[in-house]
């Protein structure tokens, strides 16, 4: 090989890896997770289904699949690489969506939920977040903004295009099609991406790197940052899940202003990706993860308090900034605190601790409005949340210890 080619191919391999980093979380989080709760409403319209019930498939799901799946998907990633686990988890998501289709009970409903938080878990953010930490070091922070777009790419286009299918086959042939979708996008690019090379294989250690995952655990800051993720991001799942049903059926929306405001929303986590990718790679990445907490806390009330739609909308674009920047923000402030030799276990950790929150938050909400009638206690619950994810990242050390 020329030396030319030579210096070529491992930029080739980034670029691959950004791809199919990018394509999965289209899928993945971007269709299956933001499109999912679109369709919440037609189960309680057409099934009888009461909100609780509709947001418990998520909770329990994840309840299930995190604790038990979790950790022993990061110690799969350290083992054998990101690739094998991303391909099993296209498919398990992809045809979790063709299965949700077709159920009329909740014991289908649960395990066809089942099969799409394993597929989040195997396919999701944890063994892209390694692929991308692997392939880069200098330019991480871009590489995951722009991996991290295909989240708002997919997300902003899934309720349009959601809004689209249901009009022309229902809401069933809908979700049929976007199952089958996510397999055909992501599918290709995950079966071709080549491997990176381990960080554990003797090669010289970044500063703050540790060997076992033990001495991590021991550390306050490792607390301080789990906490402060599953704050926010029980937050935004609380928030996300519950929206359509909230404007829907509380407010009365129409599904064709609900699908704008949720593509905002998603269109906005796009410029939050790239702007927080950009800050990370510049401002001290404890002070961008406080900035996203931040919007995120602010952001709800004015959901709630929207009186017009273009005042929803403003909402939409403010929340989506926070949407965008939070996932992306904690692999990075994960790795500058603890480095990259643990970073699938403990991601695996950590991911599973969010998956927990991002499960029982939105069902918390739901079962409030059930009880009470009124989404406001449910809404002061999640800005509570988001205030608490706050405080956690303010005691973050601001650099880790060498």
């Amino acid at each position: 090989m020329s030396p030319a080619a030579a210096a070529s191919s491992p930029q080739r391999d980034q670029v691959q890896a950004v791809v199919t980093a990018f394509l999965a979380l289209f899928s993945i989080v971007g269709f299956a997770l933001y499109g999912l709760p679109f369709f919440y409403d037609f189960f309680v319209r057409d099934l009888g289904w009461t909100r609780q019930q509709v947001t418990s498939g998520n909770a329990l799901s994840k309840l299930v699949v995190g604790p038990l799946f979790g950790f022993v998907a990061g110690v799969a990633v350290d083992a054998f690489g990101p690739r094998r686990l991303m391909i099993a988890g296209i498919l398990m998501a992809g045809v979790a969506l063709i299965g949700l289709s077709t159920v009329s009970t909740l014991a289908g409903f649960y395990l066809f939920y089942f099969f799409n938080a394993l597929g989040y878990v195997c396919g999701g953010p944890l063994p892209n977040q390694v692929l991308l930490s692997r392939w880069f070091d200098a330019a991480r922070g871009r590489a995951m903004g722009i991996a991290y777009l295909g989240i708002g790419v997919g997300g902003a286009l899934v309720p349009l295009l959601a809004y689209r299918l249901t009009q022309a086959f229902g809401w069933r042939g809908a979700l049929r099609a976007l199952g089958v979708l996510m397999i055909l996008i992501a599918l290709p690019a995950a079966l071709i991406v080549r491997e990176p090379a381990s960080r554990g294989d003797g090669a010289a250690r970044p500063a703050g790197e540790v060997a076992s995952l033990g001495p991590v655990l021991r550390r306050g800051s490792f607390y301080l940052l789990a906490l402060g993720s599953m704050a926010s991001i029980g937050a935004i799942g609380g928030t996300m899940q519950n929206l359509k049903l909230y404007l829907s059926l509380d407010r009365g929306v129409g599904q064709g202003e609900i699908a704008t405001v949720l593509s905002l929303i998603l269109f906005s986590s796009l410029a939050g990706r790239l702007l927080m990718g950009w800050l990370a790679d510049r401002w001290p990445k404890k002070r961008v993860m406080l900035l996203v907490y931040t919007i995120v806390a602010v952001s709800i009330p004015l959901m709630v308090h929207a009186p017009t739609p273009a005042t929803l909308r403003a909402f939409a674009l403010l929340f989506g900034v926070g949407l965008g920047g939070d996932y992306m923000i904690i692999p990075l402030m994960a790795a500058e605190l603890f480095g990259l030799r643990v970073m699938g276990r403990l991601m695996g950790v950590v991911l599973t601790a969010d998956g927990v929150a991002e499960a029982t938050a939105p069902m918390a909400v739901a079962a409030l409005r059930d009880r009470t009638g009124s989404y406001a206690d449910g809404f002061l619950l999640l800005v509570i949340l988001a205030a608490v994810g706050a405080v956690a990242v303010s005691l973050l050390p601001r650099r880790p210890k060498t």
